[in-house]
């Protein structure tokens, strides 16, 4: 194995501006050294194993996945030097064990600051026709979103704004730092270092992340579509799998609200659910589970918990892939869902999309899946899913058939530094 200790003392020297000179003062350092621990032999991340109904893939063909630009994207990833004080790593929001999501509902960044909205999870966000990232999607690619959180003032703190460094500053920081010559040399044929450079590599690590050795997986690679019964699921799983794919009847009906937490109340005519699936899959596609590019806002608006004043946030539109949302014991979660990671267990999502309230004057960007057209007023109207409590229990067996076992163990996506 490749070794090389590193003396924090020596080498993280250039972190925080504090003259017009652009000279800097030493951090207390996180660790006095680290040792940083690669194999002689690269691990295989640019020839992964990927089943032949996976079809989609956001990869850009100017930053192909090589072995030795995943190895530099995997140690910028879990290097606390891309922080000004070398305490976060793109990995202390993104963690294995977790599906790289956090448990938190939202993660903290430099100085205990906290971050505006959950850390999404990652594993295959390559498989996907759609390569923008962000709960908002403002970031157009993943190379895009790689270095937007070093660059903020209160996630890393790169921003060069308010009397913080500079991105310019990491670089420097970066060349002082002995083993990233020959890792970008490797990667890119010389040792220099750029932005650029660093959102390839990061980009590279974070598209190999996959998973495809879950239950779903062994069943689909059997059968030739998603709509046949899998041979190896249990009858609870398939009916699961029937409710996630399939369309649903509906009629109109009235629907009375009095008993839910913080609502007025109130009868309202809806759509209500006769017989069929929730047709999930028309957002949340088989067999990636990745969510539509053209997808709109999913009617939770609610702002994060640490900052409950702000106005509601309609623009979340963008969701990780539903495999491994939840966890190998088919219990607790990798972390909460939406975009404020207030959503602890699928029961709360069973509720959100039951019957959500419909105020389309408040919500402009809400997607029109998400209700329907009343055939004797012509207005929009709520869906209401009329869903039972052994369906939602089937729902949430096949769901639980979506989790694999490698990627929350494989050492090629583990972190690569010993502390001591």
């Amino acid at each position: 194995m490749k070794n090389l200790i590193l003396g924090f003392s020596t080498i993280l020297f250039l972190t925080s501006c504090c003259s017009e000179e652009n000279s800097y003062q030493p951090v207390t350092p996180t660790d006095s050294f680290a040792e940083l621990n690669l194999p002689d032999q690269p691990f295989n991340y640019e020839n992964q194993s990927i089943p032949s109904y996976i079809s989609k893939d956001n990869t850009l063909g100017s930053n192909p996945i090589t072995n030795a630009g995943a190895t530099l994207g995997r140690v910028l990833f879990y290097d606390t030097k891309l922080s000004v004080d070398n305490s976060i790593s793109c990995a202390s929001c993104h963690i294995q064990e977790h599906a790289f999501s956090d448990l938190e509902n939202v993660s903290k960044g430099i100085n205990d600051n906290l971050t505006p909205k959950h850390s999404m999870r990652l594993v295959n966000i390559r498989f996907s026709n759609d390569g923008r990232v962000r709960w908002d999607k403002s970031a157009n690619t993943i190379e895009d979103q790689m270095t937007l959180p070093i660059k903020d003032e209160k996630e890393m703190g790169f921003s060069g704004e308010n009397g913080m460094p500079s991105f310019d500053d990491l670089i420097i920081k970066m060349k002082a730092t002995e083993y990233y010559s020959s890792l970008f040399t490797s990667a890119f044929g010389d040792d220099t270092i750029t932005e650029d450079r660093i959102q390839k590599a990061l980009a590279q690590f974070v598209r190999s992340i996959q998973s495809f050795d879950s239950k779903y997986d062994i069943g689909r690679a059997q059968v030739n579509d998603d709509l046949t019964d899998f041979p190896n699921f249990t009858d609870d799983e398939n009916a699961g799998k029937r409710l996630f794919i399939q369309d649903f009847e509906w009629v109109e009906d009235s629907h009375t609200v009095t008993d839910v937490p913080g609502d007025p109340g109130g009868t309202f005519n809806v759509a209500k659910r006769t017989v069929g699936g929730f047709n999930c899959a028309t957002c949340h596609q088989p067999p990636e589970f990745n969510i539509d590019p053209n997808s709109l806002n999913n009617a939770f608006v609610r702002p994060a918990s640490n900052n409950p004043n702000a106005p509601s946030d309609i623009h979340n539109t963008r969701s990780p892939s539903l495999r491994d949302l939840i966890k190998a014991d088919k219990e607790s979660l990798n972390g909460g869902m939406f975009h404020s990671g207030q959503a602890h267990f699928l029961q709360d999502i069973f509720g959100h999309y039951e019957f959500r309230r419909l105020d389309e004057t408040d919500n402009p960007n809400l997607d029109p899946r998400l209700r329907r057209v009343s055939p004797s007023t012509g207005e929009n109207i709520a869906l209401l899913m009329n869903s039972t409590v052994q369906e939602r229990q089937q729902i949430n067996a096949f769901l639980s058939t979506l989790t694999g076992s490698d990627v929350y163990t494989n050492e090629k996506w583990s972190d690569p530094f010993i502390k001591n």
